[in-house]
């Protein structure tokens, strides 16, 4: 997924959290096949360098037409919360990195010690997972993504189990992970141990807008450090902070990273918003275009 982005500048920032963290995250994002980034330590340091090279493209080129302090707010779906820190300028991108790679290392020890799975329900409403989860023994709800997708995770036996359950209850489709455990569940919790330990010599600033957070779908402007602690064991309430991000009047959202998917649960949880990504430098042109019918004047 970086191959496209090595001949454009912004690729300096990969070499540079490369020194951050003391590992070669370019054969990450070029070389590495997909048993090794399935590994949560590699696919989340990877996914880390390619979005901060990708905003920092945006920034430069499309964004530099609004100041971040004109930003509605930013958020990150669960990894994606310590690059939306670093582009409001509540975290530098050498912390953030050294951050990201510690919470690899902490996810990918907690999956090595208790495996874990998850799986994504399509066509019921969260309330009902929820219910199911409950009854469930070893599963939890963790990603509200949109309407209509939840994704469960926990044990091999409770994810079945909850997936039965979700189809008897009228799910239309269960789709199983090719993840490396059981994230944003009290599996993770001792993740969240080590992870405090980073956490704690992190220095934090005020960020140029607010930050929703995926614990409480809430804009924070502090307290980051507890929040992204409690992430780890804690559902990602996505679709609420889409229509958090949504609110007081008409928005634009930008997706900025490797595919389209948070693109599309915007649409789906807030239609009647503008969207714009970019995942290749080629798509740069089109978030222009975005920002341009967003910010002309009303006809008339």
């Amino acid at each position: 997924m970086g191959a496209p982005w090595q001949d454009h500048p912004s690729w300096d920032l990969v070499g540079q959290i490369s020194d951050a963290v003391g590992r070669d995250v370019a054969r990450l994002l070029v070389d590495a096949g997909a048993d090794e980034l399935r590994a949560t330590r590699n696919a989340q340091l990877a996914t880390f360098a390619l979005s901060l090279t990708v905003l920092d493209a945006a920034k430069s080129g499309p964004l530099a037409r609004v100041s971040p302090d004109q930003w509605k707010a930013v958020a990150g779906h669960s990894l994606g919360e310590y690059s939306a820190l670093v582009a409001a300028g509540a975290l530098d991108f050498p912390q953030g990195a050294r951050l990201v790679n510690a919470r690899g290392e902490a996810m990918q020890a907690a999956a090595d010690a208790a495996p874990g799975t998850m799986a994504a329900v399509l066509g019921l409403a969260p309330s009902t997972l929820l219910d199911i989860c409950a009854r469930t023994e070893d599963v939890w709800v963790a990603n509200d993504n949109a309407p209509g997708q939840v994704v469960v995770a926990g044990t091999q036996e409770g994810v079945e189990r909850a997936s039965e359950r979700a189809l008897e209850a009228g799910a239309k489709r269960v789709i199983p992970l090719q993840v490396g455990g059981a994230f944003h569940t009290p599996m993770m919790a001792p993740a969240q141990a080590r992870l405090e330990a980073a956490l704690q010599v992190a220095t934090f600033a005020r960020p140029v807008c607010p930050v929703v957070s995926n614990v409480d779908a809430t804009g924070h402007s502090d307290g980051f450090g507890a929040l992204l602690s409690a992430q780890l064991c804690s559902r990602v309430r996505w679709r609420e902070s889409l229509v958090e991000l949504g609110r007081g009047g008409p928005t634009l959202f930008v997706e900025l990273g490797p595919g389209t998917e948070l693109s599309g649960m915007a649409r789906r949880t807030v239609p009647d918003a503008a969207r714009a990504n970019v995942a290749r430098p080629e798509d740069l042109p089109t978030l222009e275009a975005a920002l341009e019918a967003f910010l002309a004047p009303p006809a008339g």
